[in-house]
């Protein structure tokens, strides 16, 4: 079988690194054998295991940024609690795009909403010590498990493929009702699989983690990032999709990575409900001196894992939340390129016989956008993932994620242009050696 890079070539890199199963290799490592395969090869991979943003960074964050720095700002600790200006943006942006009120005290900068997730998972786990598991409504961001493993925090998970809609109340509630869920995570749109919860389904959430009182983590790293509707207009409808209008037992995670394409300077905001902040859980005044939840959060836990956020990349952050609050900066109109990205990639592997896993939201076509899933008959995702990378192409499986199909993720966010004309060739080279596998 002719392809465009040696089988023996991939196959010697995945060995020498030690993967023993292909399809439960890492992002990272599926990265490795690329890199080193397009190295002895001399052919150009096109990658697209990676989630990294492939825009650059909004230039009125990267303007703030520098100013903060020739001011003099890095010689001084941020506040823990966060820039207050950056927590009155925050609180004015989750208004203008979901038309939601939290008070700028419970809106707290993190390093990234990887440490958003980090210290809601340890106070959410530490609330009460009748609940120490969190549920997942998979597939998802496979280093959240990575961190609930160092935590030594327990987790159960369950791929929502076929639980959406009226199915999905009684599947959650059949772990809700075990009374050992402390908190519940998903995000919106969804990685890897860019399915967009529906105002019914966020009402489900909302309404039985009010009933079981569990706590939503609602990670909105994509945020208005569904490009069949435009979110992008400040104080008016339609508003990004949120279980915050059904419950106060809430936690928005909002990321500066892929919305501002500001990823490198770890930067991100946690918005909690302002019930939440101020609420008194028995077993973390014990062991916290009383405090409440949302204190919890930034004085004990942040404060403990990195004695803040980085002073400067606030300032940017404060900066572009009021520039697309204020319709300076449109920051939709930035991102949208990959929702045509992923338009164009879907038509050429759907012409050469490969299909979209998780293709509906209910009713409509899945959104076009960051991600998207792909599969092809009669092949398992290792299978799938190891024969792309003999044709140049490289994405991670959707096991890695919490999923129960066969498929891979694909990540558009580093397509070039010429690469198309790639994927085409190397694809229609796939399809051919496959019939003559057929006959």
């Amino acid at each position: 079988m002719n392809t465009p890079i040696k089988k023996e070539i991939v196959d010697g890199l995945i060995d020498s690194l030690g993967i023993q199963d292909f399809a439960k290799a890492t992002i990272r490592e599926v990265k490795q054998v690329a890199a080193m395969a397009e190295k002895q090869s001399g052919v150009e991979f096109i990658k697209m295991e990676m989630g990294i943003p492939g825009l650059p960074a909004a230039q009125v964050g990267v303007d703030a940024q520098i100013k903060a720095l020739q001011d003099g700002i890095a010689h001084s600790y941020p506040d823990i609690q966060g820039y207050p200006e950056l927590k009155k943006q925050a609180s004015r942006f989750v208004k203008a795009f979901i038309n939601v009120d939290i008070q700028p005290e419970g809106c707290v900068p993190v390093s990234g909403s990887m440490q958003g997730t980090f210290a809601s998972f340890l106070t959410c786990s530490q609330a009460d010590k009748k609940k120490d598991t969190v549920l997942f409504i998979d597939p998802g961001f496979p280093v959240q498990k990575m961190q609930l493993q160092v935590q030594g925090v327990k987790y159960k998970t369950f791929d929502v493929y076929d639980f959406r809609g009226e199915k999905l109340g009684p599947k959650l509630e059949s772990y809700l009702s075990e009374g050992n869920i402390c908190a519940i995570l998903y995000s919106n749109p969804n990685n890897p699989a860019w399915i967009c919860l529906s105002e019914e389904e966020l009402r489900t959430i909302g309404s039985l983690a009010t009933k079981y009182d569990t706590i939503v983590m609602e990670d909105l790293a994509y945020f208005a990032m569904d490009f069949r509707q435009d979110f992008s207009k400040p104080f008016q409808p339609p508003f990004q999709p949120t279980v915050a209008h059904y419950t106060d037992n809430y936690i928005l995670l909002i990321s500066g990575s892929k919305a501002f394409s500001y990823a490198g300077e770890r930067i991100g905001v946690t918005c909690i409900s302002d019930k939440l902040f101020h609420r008194h859980y028995d077993d973390l005044s014990a062991r916290y001196e009383g405090l409440p939840f949302g204190l919890v959060f930034s004085t004990r836990m942040l404060y403990a894992l990195s004695s803040g956020t980085s002073h400067s990349a606030q300032y940017a952050m404060a900066a572009m939340m009021r520039a697309a609050c204020d319709e300076e900066y449109n920051f939709r109109n930035e991102v949208k390129v990959y929702g045509e990205r992923a338009r164009k990639l879907k038509d050429i592997f759907c012409r050469h016989n490969f299909y979209v896993v998780y293709d509906r939201d209910l009713d409509q076509p899945i959104a076009d956008g960051f991600y998207f899933t792909i599969g092809y008959p009669g092949m398992t995702s290792g299978e799938l993932a190891r024969e792309l990378m003999y044709y140049g192409v490289s994405a991670i499986c959707l096991i890695t994620t919490g999923s129960h199909q066969e498929g891979l993720r694909v990540c558009t966010s580093f397509i070039e242009d010429h690469q198309y004309a790639q994927l085409e060739e190397r694809m229609q080279i796939f399809q051919e050696n496959h019939k003559l596998n057929e006959e």
